[in-house]
């Protein structure tokens, strides 16, 4: 892992995505009332205690600037080309297992922890960067994470180098992680998959 921090190069395709070309009016997630966290979340913070703990010290927003943006744009699309897109089933045979990706294989859940771990040892607030669930585009679970930035909150997405607004993903937004305690958040009325367990 250390070696996808080292050398944080913006590639080419991603140089299109200026910190000058950001929405000028930011858009933001409206969320709600408490939600059931995915079970496979659960189990995933009694390993890494500390990649669900929420330190309400820390900033709830980032704030963008020139070399944040690049920062993020780096990680995204480095952690999407380095980590082998697989299924949990095909993986390790378990319906839903949410990791950071070790051994370089993982399902979406794994790409999106693995950026934020990333982020994070990068000097970016993990309060401010929230795992998601959606409804993707094939009508299946599927997890992001959500940067919650002063510019608007903005989606890695391992099915794309693009970090999108969160409108723009075409996705139905389900849940997110809270940002005051360790637990969920409702983001619409759409009921929530069971699990996330998709490329």
């Amino acid at each position: 892992m250390a070696g996808l921090l080292g050398a944080l190069a913006l590639p080419v395709a991603a140089q299109a995505q200026t910190f000058a070309s950001l929405p000028a009016s930011p858009s933001t997630l409206p969320s709600g009332s408490a939600a059931r966290p995915i079970a496979a979340w659960v189990t995933f913070c009694e390993r890494y205690t500390a990649e669900c703990a929420v330190d309400r010290t820390e900033p709830a927003t980032i704030t963008l600037n020139p070399a944040t943006w690049n920062t993020i744009l780096a990680v995204n699309h480095r952690v999407n080309r380095s980590v082998r897109a697989v299924t949990d089933m095909d993986h390790l045979h378990l319906a839903d297992r949410w990791d950071l990706a070790e051994d370089g294989s993982g399902d979406c859940e794994d790409f999106q922890l693995l950026k934020r771990k990333l982020l994070a040892e990068a000097g970016l607030p993990r309060r401010a960067m929230r795992m998601t669930v959606v409804i993707d585009e094939k009508g299946e679970g599927h997890a992001v994470l959500t940067l919650i930035t002063d510019r608007g909150d903005f989606i890695l997405d391992n099915k794309t180098n693009t970090v999108h607004g969160w409108r723009q993903t075409g996705y139905t937004f389900i849940k997110r992680e809270s940002q005051d305690v360790q637990a969920w958040v409702s983001l619409g009325r759409v009921t929530s998959p069971v699990t996330t367990a998709n490329r």
